[in-house]
């Protein structure tokens, strides 16, 4: 035993693993362990629990000698001597189900739920029949409908664990067994009971849908919202605890789909209302309201926030992170509305929750030390009264007083104020459970059915086993009902043991387990504590501690479960199953009484408020929530105040305690679960502090003690719990036989074996069909096996090392011969190398040193001659240095003596001059100074001068006018005059003697101005010289900036020419994923519109299968297992084409059964009104066609006028035509003559013998003249009985009209010349023969016109000139029609060219603009900017061009309508006009002749009558087996048959035959489709015959872009008088629609065959072994009778690529159905290798490799590599990889990253987290390897999705594929039964 691994108690982890050192014999007391972390513990007492006997404890004394060693002593109880329990193989670590382990225990269950769930995060583990669930703390995508749909028809074993297993288990086994079905869920707060219920009902609502169309599913979910509102708060351990249990019956009709649901709730926690701990919350619904206080409809409740109320205080958290409160009272408010609550009755509800809260803050205070007092206007006492619309005064006083009754007297009592706020709690209580048991009612209201209920599962979720520090009433209630369904499962697993037994024929031993009776018994028996505290209750004085003290008196001596602690008397402890509780019994009496003040019940019934009235009415029946809304004000007419027999029932009832309706409640939750099949579910909360993926081995091993998991194991563990059968036994332990232990039979081989590998028979028993092991023989034998494998892995390494040491040294020995033999050579060769180098090393030394020397001697020759050169040169050079030294300094001496002698002079010259200037300036300022003073005293005379001027003039006229009297006076004065006026003229002289000088001294200061210029002048023309020298320097300058600038630019130009090509290069792959990216769109779209169409068939087919129920007015199902019904679609749609009228005859049809049949009112009112918006569009059409014959009634009007018009040029055609036959009969005739005169001479010749070539072609060529000399004589026949009738008609006309009105117009045309042209633009405009006349006839009109007086009625007689008047006229109406035509055509070009220079105008504004704006950005972003704008513009435009090509499409579809309307209605008249009397014939148009001509060919037409329209489509497509009359047909014939007689219906014009046929075609394969479309023989045949007829509509339309491939014959045969494009769109919609069935019909025959031979089954044998197995089922991976292997996929291939072949279907489209086949198996090979662990292996890896290499193989040999049908296996194939790389460094994991590229992140981290070993060699998949593929796969953008899509079809396309058969060759056999069908 030594190094066997075992496990031993831990103070910390509960256990630890170790290893012994030592063997262990028998007698010894100590055993020597090492533990496997390497950590040695101290001596320490370690309390160990017995798997047992859970309820004892041992004690272990570890001991050890020196700290940091490995070794440590492990004693062993010297009692009991129990051995430390063995560790399970490795390999058996981590399974599904813990039953599978070898080693059950508790220490291996523990170990097994935390590897699963810290390593491979895997919640999920088996134990039986029990699911054990661990809350994650983290939300995971393991839920969505893809995770439902993969385990939905699943065996339970055959996936891995999950939640919805054990829905499809209960679902399954409801429908199988016709037995009611239970799903347990239990668990303690916080472990996730609720949403695994949830996620339970989530299940059944999604597989089984609803039976009706009210949305039954919806509204059970929808309860769960109500009641987490209602009856779910935070508490320490959970922020979503339910406070309550639940049963939820959910029930199934017939066809087990869902048709309603019932709740019952059980031990709500009345005590939340008023009370919570720290860090806990009330229920969840009070916090919704404060949160939607603002609200305006919830203004008058008066509310605020959380805080403010002392119910919703308490807790001081009133916020639980990440829940938004007020949305969620949102949410609760849809829910109350989907489930049926009106608006007024949620503000009822809502009105009395507000009034719970505002009465917890109603303020009591003492009045003294006996009684209490509120005091007066109280506000929230008043907000309570005025909701609750009781009066203050009333509620004030009994919220303080109390009524006392005795036998003869009442009083009326005050209470103290402890007892008066126990009384407001105590009535808070009571109406928030009222309100609890209200809302519960009516959700099962709003759930219940009116269809009888066939089946149910129940979902329970209740509370798990409870212990806390203080344990009360609840938790004794919860405990006891833990007990009681503990007992129910540990029955139900020992009946399950048994009948594994029994099924098996072993012998049943009585296994002893655990029975918890005496423990119920203690509770609920006669005098048990349940009994006791109801009897305590009904003392008058009872408490606790009486109570407490009977308990001690009853039980403590006689019950061994019972227990008194020692420190207390008012607490006593119950041994229960899971572990001893401590009860404390103070509030007992009081919870279990639940005791209310009844006066304060009564203010509450007198109430004015209908629903708080409703809430305590105990025997009337209560109001539907969906009735009238409630009255807010007066009273209720219902009696508030009962009779004494109805008080005296209810006080009676009152009186039933809390404790003993909770035990009948009980008890009947035990009756309907033990009339069901229970399913358990148990949750286990991993640590107390909801981290994510943290586990507490410690808190968990609590749990798993707690929930039964460890009794099940012990049970289990009991018997044999390991069960193989004979195929899995032989095929995993098969290492261990011998060839001659292999017998044919394996069951005896595997009892031969066994006998010998397991000495002891005890350990071991073989049933009919399985081995069953007792513990730990498994373990034995693996070890077995992997011993046998490992000596087999030594002997074959042995083997193999001394064949490559061997081989080894064989290549040593001969490498050292060789490498010995060339050594050899190279030394002799070296030696003859030296010699030969040391003769020629001396020659070249002879050579070397004379030419050294001599080199030598010429140097320093050459040396001393360049030296004597140089001094020579240099002393030359010194010498004329010195003398032109000498000579140069004569030159500046005297220079410099001159200099300094012409200085001298300048500077004496300059200070003479300079005396002189300043001498003669001094004697002018004198001369200035005289002379200004002399200026002065002029100037004043000039003044006084200008004054006696003035007077002097006075004064001449005053001698004027007195001439006598002043002569003397005028001789005085002449005489002063003249002396004024000499005195004057030498004034003048002395002023120009004065202007002379100062013009000298001007000259002079000028000349000094000049010279000043000059120099000024000199100086600037130095300063420009020095400034042009500094410009032309930076010119200069600049033009080498401007070089540097032009280089950088051109390396900027360069640069950007680069750029540009990368950006080009950049926009072409932008433009390349722009372009991949509109595909991919296109597909899409292609793909959401055959969506669509799949939908509208579904639908149709749909409202068909409801009209023929409402015919047949009669459904009654048969019983049986049918899986989603309600989504079940049928393959018949009657869709018509055009046939509006049809469908509203039928649902008037429809209209009338329905009174008669007994359905639903709604989908009666749906299709009326169906029947009306048809009979609307009816008359709309029946408008349109009647507005369109008036229009056409009027243009027939317009073009009788011009057939009349018309009618001569008619005549005249025919004529015409008639002389043209008679000629070419003529030279027909000659042709004829010429041909036998030469066949004549031929013959006589003798060169053509009868039956030589020349003389058949010569008679075919005279068979086929003669017919058409025949067939031209009946054309000249008819041709003249046809002018005969038209020439009598014209005689009619000549008499009936009169000449006179031709005379005055033909006068006007005087000019003949205009007649000729007139005559000749008629022609011209005609262009036809019938307006030909011979140039004879012209001349002879133009002569009698000509003439003086022309006879008008001799011209005319033959109607002439009315023919070329009325040519003229057609003439001119046609130039001006073309005239006008041409006018609004060029008015319309410049409008259109005006909105494009305009649009022009706009873009080229717009590109300006955003130019600008691409200027100011950055490179990047302006390329950028560019390349957006420019694929913004091509979206735009290719939008605007479809949108063109759509207006297009409807006006073309428009004007084929409206033509082919038009044509038949003209062919109408033309049928009614053959019936005109002769006498009409005159007025009527002349049409044209139809001609018939005899064929002498076939023209691959089938004519039929109208009659055997429906026998044609009955025998050709209704009864035609593709496996009978249909395989020896040429492909694709019923299609050529149909389309042929098309061609009939087209070639004869016939409308309605068209549609007809068209219609009863399309229905007919509809039908038959929906009939067998699950016959992929059927559905194959008919998807290839529609894609040929729609290929022949497409081939023979007349396109010419079908017409390419066509022969000249196939394009005489296209169809001449319909468009068929819309018909064309519809045989599309139905390829589509079969193409969907056929992947359908193949997806449901390759299904069950996918994952049994992609995964389970071992195609290469014996690389994969079975690993062991658990309680579960399992699919065997042995391929036994009836199973599906590889070869049977590839046979299923074959078949459906040989069907479709031998159909004729598209090579196209065949790639694509294998494209999609491919696809389906890689998905669901896929999804199911993430769903199970036990297909995560390497071995199983290589089996997906070959198989998927197997599929490829088959690519090839039906050549279609290339339909993408390998792509779509990528996914798998990686998966596969992946299961096989290595998995251990950083390398590895980018290899993996690399590879895996297909797969999504949570695929791959899927398969990393479930890859398991099967054999011992291989290794797990470390954490941290894990995390570090996470995190390189962080950035990848993808979708979170786990599973692929298995119901994604991709888009069919149908490409053209014309048919080079011609339709004349076809043959019809007759095994058809058409013989009716004639060919054309």
């Amino acid at each position: 035993l030594a190094y066997a691994r075992v496990w031993i108690p831990d103070v910390e982890e509960v256990w630890k693993s170790a290893e012994l050192t030592k063997d262990y014999r028998q007698g010894d007391g100590v055993l020597q362990l090492q533990l496997e972390d390497g950590k040695v513990s101290v001596r320490v007492c370690i309390r160990a629990v017995s798997v047992y006997k859970p309820h004892q404890t041992l004690f272990i004394s570890i001991a050890h000698s020196t700290i940091g060693l490995l070794e440590l002593e492990y004693k062993l109880d010297p009692k009991t001597n129990n051995l430390p329990h063995l560790r399970n193989p490795d390999i058996l670590v981590g399974e599904n189900d813990l039953t599978a382990l070898s080693y059950l225990h508790e220490p291996a269950v523990l170990h097994n739920l935390k590897v699963r769930f810290i390593d491979s995060k895997l919640i999920y583990t088996y134990c039986g029949i029990v699911l054990v669930a661990i809350n994650p703390y983290e939300t995971l995508p393991i839920y969505g409908t893809d995770i439902i749909n993969a385990y939905s028809g699943q065996n339970m074993g055959d996936m891995d664990p999950h939640i919805f297993a054990v829905a499809e288990e209960a679902y399954k086994q409801m429908a199988r067994d016709e037995r009611n079905q239970s799903i347990i869920v239990s668990g303690e707060s916080g472990a996730g009971k609720t949403v695994s219920a949830k996620y339970a009902m989530r299940y059944f609502a999604t597989v089984s849908g609803s039976a009706s169309e009210a949305n039954v599913e919806e509204k059970v979910l929808a309860s769960n919202p109500i009641m987490e509102s209602i009856g779910n708060a935070k508490t320490t351990r959970n922020d979503n605890s339910s406070r309550f249990g639940k049963y939820i019956e959910i029930g199934f009709d017939k066809k087990y789909r869902i048709i309603g649901a019932n709740m019952r709730t059980y031990l709500l926690e009345k005590s939340r209302v008023v009370f919570q701990a720290d860090e806990e919350r009330n229920y969840h619904i009070f916090y919704q309201l404060c949160a939607s206080a603002h609200l305006p409809e919830f203004k008058a409740l008066k509310l605020g926030k959380a805080d403010d109320f002392h119910y919703t205080k308490q807790g001081r958290n009133p916020v639980i992170d990440g829940v938004d409160d007020a949305k969620e009272m949102s949410t609760t408010r849809n829910a109350f509305t989907l489930l049926g609550v009106n608006e007024s009755y949620q503000l009822g509800l809502f009105q009395i929750l507000a009034s719970i809260l505002h009465l917890g803050n109603v303020e009591v205070k003492d009045r003294d030390s006996d009684s209490s007092i509120i005091p007066p206007n109280n506000g929230h006492l008043s907000v309570f009264c005025e909701l609750m619309g009781v009066t203050y005064q009333d509620m004030s006083h009994w919220l303080c007083h109390k009524k006392l009754k005795t036998a003869t007297e009442t009083y009326i009592k005050p209470i103290p104020k402890l007892q008066a706020i126990n009384a407001r709690d105590a009535l808070a209580k009571h109406i928030y459970a009222k309100l609890f048991n209200w809302i519960v009612d009516h959700v099962n209201k709003a759930l219940h059915s009116t269809v009888k209920q066939h089946s149910f599962i129940g979902v329970l979720d209740i509370y798990g086993f409870e212990t806390f520090e203080i344990n009360s009433f609840e938790q004794f209630c919860i405990n006891y009902a833990n007990e009681k369904l503990q007992q129910q499962f540990n029955m139900h697993v020992f009946k399950l043991e048994q009948e594994e037994y029994m099924k098996e024929q072993i012998p049943w031993t009585l296994i002893d387990f655990y029975d918890n009776q005496p423990c119920i018994n203690l509770i609920e028996a006669k005098m048990g504590i349940l009994d006791l505290l109801d009897e305590e209750c009904k003392m008058p004085k009872g408490s606790d501690d009486s109570w407490a003290q009977k308990l001690y008196n009853t039980h403590l001596k006689t019950c061994a479960l019972f227990e008194k602690p020692r420190m207390s008397n008012k607490a006593f402890i119950i041994q229960h199953f899971a572990d001893k509780v401590e009860y404390q019994c103070d509030g007992f009496l009081e919870k279990n009484k639940d005791t209310v003040n009844e006066e304060q019940i009564h203010v509450l019934k007198a109430s004015k408020f209908d629903l708080l009235v409703e809430l305590f009415q105990d025997e009337e029946k209560a109001t539907s929530p969906t009735g009238a809304a409630l009255a807010t004000g007066g009273r209720t007419r219902l009696s508030v105040k009962p009779g004494k027999n109805k008080a005296g029932q209810a006080s009676k009832e009152h009186k039933k305690t809390v404790g003993l309706q909770f035990r009948n409640s009980l008890q009947l939750l035990m009756e309907t679960l033990n009339a069901t099949t229970p399913h358990y579910v148990r949750c286990i909360k991993p640590n107390d502090y909801k981290y994510a993926f943290t586990f507490d081995p410690k808190r968990a091993v609590q749990q798993l003690r707690a929930c039964g998991v460890l009794e099940t194991i012990r049970i289990s563990a009991a018997g044999f719990p390991s069960r193989w059968t004979y195929q899995e036994f032989f095929s995993r332990y098969r290492v261990l036989m011998k060839q001659k232990d292999v017998l044919t039979d394996k069951k005896m081989t595997c009892k031969n074996v066994l006998e010998k590998l397991v000495q002891d028979p005890d350990k071991y028993q073989f049933g009919k069909t399985k081995i069953f092991f007792r513990a730990g023989q498994v373990a034995y034998l693996e070890k077995l096996r992997a011993d046998k494998l490992r000596a087999a892995c030594i002997r074959i390494q042995k083997t193999i090392r001394c064949w490559l040491a061997r081989k080894k040294y064989l290549r040593m020995k001969h490498a050292a011969t060789t490498i010995q033999r060339y050594v050899r050579g190279y030394q002799a060769r070296c030696l003859a190398k030296f010699l030969r180098r040391t003769r020629a090393a001396i020659i070249i030394q002879k050579y070397q040193r004379m030419y050294v020397q001599r080199t030598c001697y010429k140097r320093k020759q050459a040396a001393a001659l360049v030296m004597q050169c140089i001094l020579r040169a240099y002393m030359a050079r010194q010498l004329y240095k010195a003398l032109l030294r000498e000579h140069k300094a004569i030159i500046i001496q005297k220079m410099v003596r001159g200099w300094l002698a012409r200085q001298w002079y300048k500077r004496t010259l300059e200070a003479i001059v300079y005396l002189q200037c300043c001498i003669r300036r001094m004697r002018a300022k004198r001369e200035l100074k005289k002379l200004k003073i002399e200026a002065r005293s002029v100037e004043h005379f000039k003044k006084l001068n200008i004054g006696m001027e003035n007077k002097i003039m006075q004064l001449q006229r005053r001698i004027d006018d007195q001439v006598p009297h002043f002569t003397l006076r005028f001789s005085h004065w002449c005489s002063f005059k003249e002396g004024s006026f000499e005195w004057f003229i030498s004034l003048d002289s002395k002023n120009n003697a004065n202007k002379v000088t100062s013009l000298l001294e001007e000259l002079e200061r000028l000349r000094k101005d000049l010279q000043n210029t000059r120099k000024e002048k000199k100086a600037i023309e130095d300063w420009a010289q020095t400034y042009q020298d500094e410009m032309e320097k930076m010119i200069s300058e600049l033009k080498e900036q401007n070089h540097l600038l032009k280089n950088e630019k051109n390396d900027l130009n360069r640069l950007i020419k680069e750029q540009s090509q990368q950006w080009t290069e950049k926009m072409q792959r932008a433009l390349k994923e722009e372009t991949q990216q509109l595909e991919n769109d296109l597909n899409e779209e292609r793909s959401r519109y055959q969506n669509l169409l799949t939908e509208h068939l579904r639908l149709e087919e749909k409202y068909d299968d409801l009209k023929e129920e409402i015919t047949l007015a009669v459904n009654v199902p048969k019983p049986g297992h049918r899986r989603k019904d309600s989504t079940h679609s049928s393959n018949e749609s009657e869709y018509t084409y055009n046939s509006e009228f049809a469908e509203s005859e039928e649902g008037t049809r429809g209209g009338e059964d329905v009174s008669k049949a007994i359905l639903d009112m709604s989908l009666f009112l749906k299709l009326q009104k169906r029947v009306s918006e048809l009979e609307q569009e009816k008359q709309s059409l029946q408008n349109e066609l009647d507005r369109r014959e008036e229009q056409f009634q009027r243009a027939r009007a317009r073009d009788d006028e011009e057939h009349k018009k018309a009618r001569s040029a008619e005549l005249e055609y025919e004529s015409l035509k008639r002389q043209e036959l008679e000629s070419e009969n003529k030279k027909l005739k000659h042709d004829l003559n010429e041909m036998r005169q030469s066949l004549r001479g031929s013959a006589e010749a003798g060169s053509a013998a009868p039956g030589s070539p020349a003389y058949t072609v010569l008679l075919d060529q005279l068979n086929a003249s003669n017919e058409e000399l025949e067939v031209r004589k009946e054309e000249v026949l008819i041709l003249r009985s046809q002018l005969v009738s038209q020439k009598e008609a014209m005689q009619h006309k000549a008499t009936m009209t009169e000449p006179l009105p031709y005379i005055e117009d033909v006068q006007k045309l005087t000019d003949a010349k205009e007649i000729s042209q007139a005559y000749m633009g008629l022609k011209e405009t005609n262009r036809s023969p019938r307006f030909t006349r011979r140039p004879t006839e012209v001349n002879e009109l133009v002569s009698r016109l000509r003439s003086p007086f022309p006879d008008y009625h001799k011209l005319n007689e033959d109607g002439e000139l009315w023919l070329v008047y009325e040519g003229l006229k057609e003439t001119n109406r046609l130039l001006e029609s073309q005239l006008q035509a041409q006018r609004r055509s060029h008015e319309n070009e410049v409008e259109v060219l005006r909105g494009e220079l305009q649009s022009v105008k706009e873009e080229n504004n717009r590109q300006q603009q955003l130019l600008a704006q691409n200027l100011q950005l950055p490179p990047e972003a302006r390329i950028e900017a560019s390349l957006q704008h420019e694929i913004t513009r091509l979206t735009n435009e290719n939008l605007d061009l479809m949108e063109q090509l759509e207006k297009q499409d409807k006006t073309v579809r428009k004007l084929k309508k409206q033509l082919k309307v038009f044509a038949k209605k003209i062919n109408d008249l033309e049928g009614g006009q053959m019936d005109v009397s002769p006498g009409q014939t005159a007025d009527e148009p002349v049409h044209p002749v139809n001609i018939p001509r005899r064929e002498k060919d076939f023209q691959g037409m089938l004519e039929y009558k109208k009659e055997d329209e429906l026998k044609l489509v009955k025998n050709l497509i209704l009864e035609l087996k593709p496996r009978g009359v249909a395989v020896n047909l040429i492909p694709g014939l019923p299609a050529y048959i149909l389309f042929m007689c098309l061609r009939h219906a087209d070639y004869i014009n016939d409308d309605q035959k068209v549609r007809s046929l068209l219609t009863s075609a399309i229905n007919s394969i509809k039908k038959i489709l929906k009939k067998r479309g699950d016959d992929f023989e059927t559905v194959s045949f008919w998807l290839s015959n529609t894609c040929r007829f729609l290929h022949c509509l497409k081939q023979y339309s007349g396109d010419e872009q079908f017409m390419k491939h066509n022969t000249p014959k196939q394009n005489d045969h296209c169809l001449s008088n319909f468009d068929l494009a819309e018909y064309r769109q519809v045989l599309s919609d139905l390829a589509i629609q079969i193409y969907q069935q056929l992947i359908k019909c193949m997806e449901n025959i390759l299904q069950p065959m996918i994952v049994s031979g992609m995964l389970e089954h071992e195609t290469i044998q014996g690389v994969s072994g079975v690993k062991p197995t658990g309680l579960r089922k399992r699919t065997s991976s042995i391929a036994d009778e009836g199973t599906y292997t590889l070869d049977s996929i590839i046979r299923q291939l074959n078949s459906f690529h040989s069907i479709m072949c031998q159909h004729g279907t598209d090579p196209e489209l065949i790639k694509q159905v294998v494209k999609q086949q491919f696809y389906v198996i890689g998905a669901v090979t896929l999804n199911n290798l993430l769903l199970r662990k036990d297909m995560c292996s390497w071995s199983k890896g290589m089996q997906i490799r070959y198989n998927v290499s197997q599929l490829e193989e088959w690519l090839r040999d039906k050549n279609l590599m290339t339909c993408g049908a390998k792509e779509t296996l990528e996914p798998l194939i990686q998966a596969a990889q992946l299961l096989q790389v290595k998995k251990k460094t950083d390398e590895d994991a980018e290899a993996i990253c690399s590879m895996c590229n297909s797969l999504s992140t949570a695929q791959i981290v899927k398969v990393l987290n479930l890859y398991t070993p099967v054999n011992a060699f291989e290794e797990r998949v470390s954490v941290l390897f894990i995390r570090t593929i996470q995190t390189r796969l962080r950035d990848r953008k993808e979708s979170p999705q786990l599973l692929m899509d298995t119901k994604l079809i991709y888009p069919v396309t149908f490409p053209f594929n014309p048919s080079s058969l011609a339709l004349e060759t076809i043959q019809i056999p007759g095994s058809l039964n058409v013989g009716f069908l004639t060919r054309v």
